[in-house]
């Protein structure tokens, strides 16, 4: 399966593309976490991602694009693929789809407040990238991940007033996806609020992916 998870930020779309990724058994590919690798480098793309993610701004699509192209091109998307953060506008749908075919837009519904609350509740770790909520999922020890015991930190885009910032991009930019891919007839829906865990969630998500859970 060729599959697009889309949704506002703090939708979940990354905890719910891990969870389809084990399942299939495709790889999960996160423009997100491609281009924090190029910060974490030190490199000029990546030192111009941050400015622009520390914003809550886009990335140029053409520099997104190509690079999610050569992902693409390596022996695990073979069977398949998950993107999560990419396409984000109507002209990165466009030149995806010179790229690649897809065969499902699954689109994440969550309100606004909702969003605003998972965002700034999150804490990420700065050395392995896994995340907690101090309100829903706290860890073990505050401050510290239960998994490596390195630093939790709140990421400069999970702040109040970068969150705002990027719903108005979102809503701008990328909602008008939705009927892009509905006029392609490839837009499928999920109600999001709930835990990504939550097993009805989780049941209805692959029944609408046409998988059995």
């Amino acid at each position: 399966m060729k599959l697009i998870i889309s949704g506002p930020p703090g939708s979940g779309k990354g905890t719910r593309a891990k969870l389809i990724s084990k399942k299939l058994e495709i790889p999960h590919i996160s423009t997100g976490d491609l281009f924090r690798k190029e910060i974490s480098e030190g490199t000029e793309l990546g030192r111009t991602a941050k400015q622009l993610m520390d914003k809550g701004q886009l990335v140029p699509d053409e520099i997104t694009i190509n690079m999610l192209k050569n992902r693409l091109l390596q022996e695990d998307c073979k069977k398949g693929f998950i993107l999560d953060g990419v396409p984000r506008t109507i002209k990165q749908a466009e030149m995806l789809k010179d790229v690649t075919d897809v065969d499902m837009f699954l689109n994440l519904i969550v309100r606004d407040h909702i969003l605003v609350e998972r965002m700034t509740t999150r804490r990420t770790c700065k050395s392995c990238g896994a995340i907690f909520n101090v309100k829903n999922s706290p860890p073990k020890i505050e401050g510290k991940c239960d998994h490596c015991s390195s630093e939790l930190i709140q990421r400069d885009d999970e702040k109040p007033a970068v969150i705002q910032d990027r719903l108005k991009v979102y809503e701008t930019n990328t909602k008008p996806l939705i009927n892009f891919y509905k006029e392609l007839e490839l837009l499928e829906e999920l109600d999001a609020e709930a835990d990504a865990y939550d097993q009805k969630i989780q049941k209805e998500m692959f029944r609408i992916l046409g998988v059995e859970d």
